[in-house]
């Protein structure tokens, strides 16, 4: 019988941190002068009192490390217990949400995914707005440590090709993962203070600049506006998407980075080829706009790498309706939002190195077919690729495009239309914020959306942001007999 006080001490902590960081949009809220601090001085105590008391409860079994199940456990039910506490600021607040929306809402953050149900965010406390921001801050640093400490280990989805590059940390007390952490904390820190003072310094309100600053260097996507980045054009696009980039390169390497290794930054193919696709496709679409519609170069060009690097990097931020600049446009979003940021980032969705791998792997085959008596193996980085992280990668790839379509397959059969169903689908998956069409598009929001529906999308953003294996696995009978 697996034993699960470890696992409780894990959530409990987390639960009461997240409590305590009530306190900061409940002070807002003071400072404003409006009825609305009680709130999350409500939600706070909540919060902590059963964080800490169910981590007193768990404390007595946490003298060894994890073993393989309780860490599968833990990586996942604190991204589905977590919703649940970040959700009681919006149902019991302004907002007035029904549970549902309130826990979609907080799961759309803490994954950040950028999905939003409200509307007339311009109206909304601003300690509501804050907190928004915040859920989506503590996901972006908590799946940075998940993407470089524990899916290596665990050999999710083609992950442990970076596992020399992290730690081994199961069965252990984890002194070399929590070294890691505060490492990753710093960085992501300093890309915080940087994008805050990037934002204010063009001009950003200083409220707007520090929440846009929380849900950029996450690539989280939430805004305080309801036309989201459209309220702030020109210079401050380019400095959003040089954050948004930042945000989803790998964190190790600005760790190497600030250690003073310079070259494996430069020398990561990740990082070469997402650089070199976000630019390649925001020229396409330029290309396009002044053809198509004779738009001014500048013009086309800022709002083109903007908005493709947005959804690429899974942040979500829109500055225009897209959908208004033709088909080709819309189709190219649609396959960029399924391409995603680097391994060991904030980036969500399947992850570039992914289709490193698929492609390394067709060329080999065909280089097979060719040369039958040859030996050809697939190679990433100039290094030969193990068999068992092919085959990892594979299965990913089969199980998302399944779980893809399952997902909206169920979605129309809710009654949605293949459109938002499609897109809607690949959204919560790929955690990127806004799907297509008028009621989900980058114009609207996900509100008038049925319940059934909000469900399943938030079940598709949680086993997205999660990498799909590490939470299907626990449907596995054969994985509780180990």
């Amino acid at each position: 019988m697996i034993d699960l006080r470890p696992v409780g001490y894990v959530i409990g902590l987390a639960v009461a941190v997240l409590g305590l960081s009530m306190l900061l949009p409940m002070a807002v809220d003071m400072l404003d002068g409006n009825n609305h601090w009680p709130v999350f001085a409500i939600s706070g105590v909540v919060s902590v009192l059963i964080g800490v008391l169910l981590a007193i409860a768990s404390a007595n079994g946490t003298t060894e490390g994890l073993n393989i199940q309780q860490t599968f456990l833990v990586t996942t039910l604190v991204w589905a217990a977590l919703p649940v506490f970040g959700a009681l600021p919006f149902a019991l607040g302004a907002t007035e949400a029904r549970f549902v929306d309130a826990y979609f809402e907080a799961m759309s953050g803490l994954t950040t995914t950028g999905a939003t149900v409200f509307s007339k965010l311009d109206e909304l406390p601003r300690g509501l707005l804050l907190w928004r921001g915040l859920l989506q801050w503590y996901g972006g640093v908590g799946i940075v440590v998940v993407g470089m400490i524990f899916l290596p280990t665990l050999r999710v989805g083609g992950m442990q090709i970076f596992r020399s590059e992290g730690f081994d940390t199961l069965g252990k007390i984890l002194p070399r993962a929590g070294e890691m952490a505060r490492q990753i904390g710093v960085v992501y820190l300093l890309l915080t203070v940087a994008c805050a003072l990037s934002y204010a310094a063009l001009g950003m309100e200083p409220f707007d600049a520090l929440v846009h600053t929380l849900t950029t260097v996450s690539t989280g996507g939430f805004s305080t506006r309801d036309v989201s980045f459209g309220y702030y054009q020109g210079p401050l696009e380019y400095v959003s998407v040089i954050f948004m980039v930042l945000a989803s390169l790998p964190f190790i390497r600005f760790v190497q980075l600030m250690s003073g290794s310079i070259q494996p930054m430069f020398r990561d193919v990740q990082v070469r080829a997402y650089v070199s696709l976000i630019l390649l496709f925001s020229a396409m679409v330029t290309i396009y706009r002044i053809v198509a519609h004779g738009d001014h170069p500048e013009h086309s060009f800022r709002e083109a790498i903007f908005n493709i690097t947005s959804i690429f990097s899974g942040t979500g931020y829109s500055s225009v309706d897209y959908q208004l600049w033709g088909p080709f446009p819309v189709v190219l979003f649609f396959m960029v939002g399924l391409i995603g940021g680097c391994a060991g980032s904030t980036g969500c969705s399947v992850k570039i190195f992914r289709y490193q791998l698929l492609w390394a792997s067709i060329k080999a085959q065909i280089r097979k077919i060719h040369s039958p008596s040859g030996v050809f193996v697939p190679k990433y980085d100039g290094r030969i690729v193990p068999e068992e992280v092919m085959s990892s990668v594979m299965a990913f790839f089969t199980m998302f495009m399944v779980v893809l379509a399952l997902l909206a397959a169920a979605l129309a059969l809710t009654g949605l239309d293949a459109v938002t169903s499609i897109s809607g689908a690949a959204s919560a998956l790929a955690n990127i914020g806004p799907g297509l069409g008028d009621t989900i598009g980058p114009s609207g929001n996900f509100g008038p959306l049925n319940d059934t529906a909000k469900w399943l999308l938030i079940v598709g953003m949680l086993i997205g942001r999660l990498e799909l294996m590490s939470v299907l696995v626990l449907f596995s009978i054969s994985f509780w007999r180990r």
